[in-house]
């Protein structure tokens, strides 16, 4: 089949991956006109993410660009006494197989693996979806599917799908790209007040730190596109938190990456519609930051991929993609509604129960951590619940009627 992937961040790589593989011939076409390089922040793979990506061929150099972070160093706000806890014993808690990257290495990564295959189109958008595909630059093209993987506030999810229904989750998240020195490879320092937290980390293969920044707010009235005004708005948040806060909000003024969300679900459990379907953030996002999207959108792409290369019924495939993944999505909410009122409490009991707690789980020794969790499967172990079926390779697809 002929398939157009809209977006070109995580999902849309990784999907054009295999939809290749199985046989299909695969145009993606991506907003900007070169790859994103947003200045995001890190992300999370997991075991199923990790083992989609060492079968991909591209493990060893995610690995290799891993971020480092070992410790968490953080100041409540009004001591003066930090508190730190061993990171690599708060993952193994979570996962068998886990390593932080950042988003905008992923990225290239998984496209760098997909570009002598696939064609991309950069600078360019879908503008209409019939029997022909609109674009907002290029000519109409025929496609036998389109499949949106980007993001949250997707295109494509807007043509078909119109609005759907969504959960703000009373939080907004904030990177912004600081001078290199400010951060330390291997340690993510910072600030912890009820209902807002800001650190600042590096990374030994970056040229700049990343200062980190969320906050509890009702919702705020912005436009995605508008970084002045979310810029007003994150100095607002952290007005007189700390003076070093203080000097990582400096550098907003600089032309350094900023990026800047709200934490937002999807609650819809439908993610196609005729020849269209979603896939990633633009389907089901439990929330950038707090739900391991991004192993969701790895795994997501992996499973849509399989379940086309099945046979020429693109209808049945959808449908059996949303069966494969509507419970992974449920667990994966629910575990980003308690992760965010844990990772920013509203008080300062919270606060400091967030804290202490962390310093005793990684009080114990290794060898108990993960046993103990283990036990917890929808809990702090969701994400290595997720299951990577083993869709065998098929030739050349058919295409769809």
């Amino acid at each position: 089949m002929r398939i157009l992937v809209s977006g070109a961040s995580i999902a849309g790589p990784v999907l054009a991956y295999w939809l290749t593989r199985h046989g299909h011939e695969v145009t993606v076409v991506e907003r900007s006109p070169v790859l994103r390089k947003t200045g995001g922040h890190a992300v999370d793979l997991f075991k199923p993410a990790m083992d989609i990506s060492e079968r991909m061929g591209v493990l060893p150099r995610i690995e290799a660009l891993a971020t480092g972070t070992t410790r968490l160093t953080y100041l409540r706000e009004g001591t003066r006494k930090p508190i730190s806890a061993d990171v690599t014993k708060l993952f193994a808690a979570a996962s068998d197989r886990h390593v932080e990257v950042m988003r905008d290495d992923l990225s290239e990564i998984y496209y760098d693996a997909t570009r002598a295959d696939v064609e991309y189109v950069f600078g360019d958008s879908i503008a209409s979806i019939g029997d022909e595909v609109g674009f907002e630059v290029g000519a109409p093209r025929r496609f036998d599917l389109v499949i949106g993987a980007d993001g949250l506030h997707s295109n494509v999810r807007r043509l078909v799908f119109g609005e759907v229904g969504k959960t703000f989750v009373g939080a907004y998240l904030a990177v912004l790209s600081v001078p290199r020195d400010l951060g330390v490879p291997g340690e993510m320092t910072g600030h912890i007040g009820p209902g807002r937290t800001a650190a600042v980390y590096g990374a030994r293969h970056l040229d700049d730190a990343r200062a980190v920044f969320l906050f509890r707010s009702p919702e705020l009235s912005y436009h995605h596109r508008d970084t002045a005004r979310q810029k007003e708005l994150l100095r607002e948040a952290f007005a007189a938190m700390h003076g070093e806060v203080d000097s990582w909000l400096e550098h907003l003024d600089g032309d350094g990456a900023f990026y800047f969300d709200s934490i937002t679900q999807l609650r819809e459990d439908t993610w196609s519609r005729g020849r269209v379907a979603l896939v990633g953030d633009a389907a089901y996002c439990p929330g950038p930051a707090i739900g391991g999207s991004t192993s969701l959108a790895v795994l997501g792409a992996y499973v849509l991929a399989g379940e086309l290369s099945t046979g020429a019924d693109h209808q049945a495939a959808f449908a059996r993609y949303e069966d494969e993944m509507r419970d992974i999505v449920h667990m994966s909410r629910a575990f980003a509604l308690g992760t965010a009122k844990t990772l920013i409490p509203s008080t300062r009991l919270g606060v400091s129960g967030l804290v202490r707690g962390a310093q005793l789980l990684t009080s114990l020794p290794s060898w108990l951590i993960r046993p103990l969790a283990k036990l917890n499967s929808k809990g702090v172990r969701m994400h290595d619940s997720m299951r990577v079926e083993d869709y065998e390779c098929q030739g050349a697809a058919t295409a769809a009627p």
